[in-house]
């Protein structure tokens, strides 16, 4: 028996059973407004993008839900159940060791997806599970591949617009940029197009 746990704008996510084992099923949600035809396409290749990405990171060594099966006809991603904590709802009550400790985990975590090519696309501490020490990347529904400096700059830039917003500590971001460097050659590149995507922000909030 499916339990909808998530509504978003893009997908369902279910906790059910598969085969004996509580996993999460994200289905993917119909378009009225779009031509059928073209709906089940889009549907379908973005269900397709996410499994293969997902697969990718974990090659890639990262913690990320184990794949249990992809139906490309229902548009649904069948995944395992990461019983952990949302990094949200538990961050901010951790040590600032501990905090240290994390965004050095997430840090170099990002790094080796960019290295692969691999942009999340959502990264923010809702989109990651912590469980036994380790930390769990989830929603890869806006990911994509790509080796552009712009877009591993909107990757961090995001995450670093997460931790304003939800968190209190102001060495958060620093952190994960510090690990980032020691494990990416492009991190002084992408240093600078977070500063640039800020500036364009505050041009654009200046002018709205």
């Amino acid at each position: 028996m499916e339990k909808l746990i998530k509504r978003g704008a893009e997908a369902e996510i279910y906790l059910s059973e598969w085969r004996g084992r509580k996993v999460i099923v994200k289905k993917r949600i119909k378009k009225r407004y779009r031509i059928k035809e073209l709906d089940e396409e889009i549907r379908e290749k973005r269900t397709k993008k996410e499994a293969l990405l997902m697969a990718s990171a974990r090659q890639a060594g990262i913690s990320v839900p184990i794949i249990y099966d992809v139906n490309l006809d229902e548009k649904k991603i069948v995944m395992e159940y990461v019983n952990g904590e949302r990094l949200k709802d538990v961050l901010d009550v951790k040590s600032e060791e501990e905090q240290k400790e994390i965004c050095y985990k997430i840090g170099e975590d990002i790094a080796n997806l960019h290295l692969q090519g691999i942009i999340h696309g959502d990264i923010t501490t809702s989109n990651m599970i912590l469980r036994d020490n380790r930390i769990y990347f989830i929603d890869f529904g806006l990911g994509m591949k790509s080796e552009e400096i712009e877009d591993k700059g909107v990757d961090l830039h995001l995450l670093m617009e997460a931790f304003k917003a939800a968190h209190r500590n102001e060495k958060l971001f620093s952190w994960v940029i510090e690990a980032y460097g020691n494990f990416s050659d492009e991190s002084k590149e992408v240093e600078k197009k977070i500063k640039e995507i800020e500036r364009r922000g505050r041009y654009m909030r200046r002018v709205s």
